[in-house]
């Protein structure tokens, strides 16, 4: 039986400010506490299936320490549950974008962020 790699790479991170500009004007949204998420199909690219990008707004975060803990737990729950959403993406023609914002006022532990995760990727299947 193969090992799975939960891995995340530089790859499957959205940093390409057009992409990301595009996601928040044309993507679609959904809210799943403490989560804002906008996705949009990408028909340009097909490799990696996936790409993310996670914002903690500094409104709600005044202390960069706190907004960088909350975008750590978040890329950990994605990581070790992406493998849920790249099933059903691996045979697309087109990639996803998903940007996760996070709305909520205080830190959640990390069961719980995974678990609104876990609610959200099944969403995106």
């Amino acid at each position: 039986m193969e090992a799975t790699r939960y891995t995340f790479k530089k790859a499957e991170r959205l940093n390409s400010v057009v992409l990301i500009d595009n996601l928040f004007e044309r993507g679609e949204s959904m809210f799943v506490y403490p989560f804002k998420v906008v996705y949009m199909e990408n028909p340009n690219h097909v490799f990696p299936p996936v790409q993310i990008l996670v914002v903690v707004p500094k409104r709600v975060f005044k202390q960069a320490v706190d907004r960088n803990r909350v975008k750590r737990l978040i890329r950990e729950a994605y990581r070790t549950n992406k493998h849920r959403l790249w099933e059903k993406r691996g045979q697309a023609a087109q990639q996803l974008l998903v940007g996760f914002v996070y709305v909520g006022k205080t830190i959640l532990t990390q069961a719980e962020i995974e678990k609104k995760l876990i609610l959200v990727l099944q969403r995106l299947k």
